[in-house]
């Protein structure tokens, strides 16, 4: 099955979207929050933190404008992912600053599911719960990764998009297309 029939014929309201790093997630996420104009949204989307062209980090921007590092090269941290150590206490103040359930967003975007975020346990339960309410979910979500990741991929009420180069502008139509049915259906 490829991208374009799994969306023709899902009725998950949860969408997970994987893809090789680089290939334009984060991108997607943006698009979706320009695109997605009057829609009460929440969440938060990464991006890279360079210092002299180079990786250093990741930060964490919230719809709202807050901004908190999450990762950094320069962190000790007992919670790791290769080079980068993990501020899960900040991360977790700033998961507390979102408002992801109050007021009630139309939709929920969350950029990334992955190996970083998910050694925080409050992330972990915030993402079950807004799998498991009636908001529509947009997450991008590693491609690799075993215990939670694996356990959301699995879930029956998602569906997994993998990006690619060839179907980045296809897909991005389809996640709009596929939102345009459930926001519609919640609207009163």
């Amino acid at each position: 099955m490829n991208e374009r029939d799994g969306f023709e014929r899902m009725n998950n309201k949860n969408i997970l979207i994987t893809g090789m790093p680089g290939v334009g997630k984060t991108t997607l996420i943006r698009n979706l929050i320009a695109r997605l104009e009057g829609v009460r949204l929440a969440g938060f989307f990464t991006q890279e933190i360079r210092e002299k062209g180079v990786r250093k980090g990741f930060e964490l921007v919230g719809l709202d404008g807050e901004r908190s590092i999450l990762s950094h090269a320069g962190f000790k941290s007992r919670f790791r992912v290769s080079k980068y150590g993990v501020d899960v206490d900040g991360f977790e103040k700033f998961l507390d600053a979102q408002h992801f359930f109050i007021p009630g967003p139309d939709l929920v975007l969350i950029d990334e599911i992955g190996k970083m975020e998910c050694f925080s346990e409050k992330f972990v339960n915030l993402v079950t719960a807004v799998l498991d309410a009636e908001i529509p979910l947009v997450a991008t979500i590693s491609q690799r990764g075993g215990g939670f990741i694996s356990e959301v991929k699995a879930r029956k009420d998602v569906v997994l998009a993998e990006l690619s180069l060839q179907n980045r502008k296809s897909l991005l139509a389809d996640v709009l297309g596929q939102l345009q049915s459930f926001l519609k259906q919640s609207a009163p």
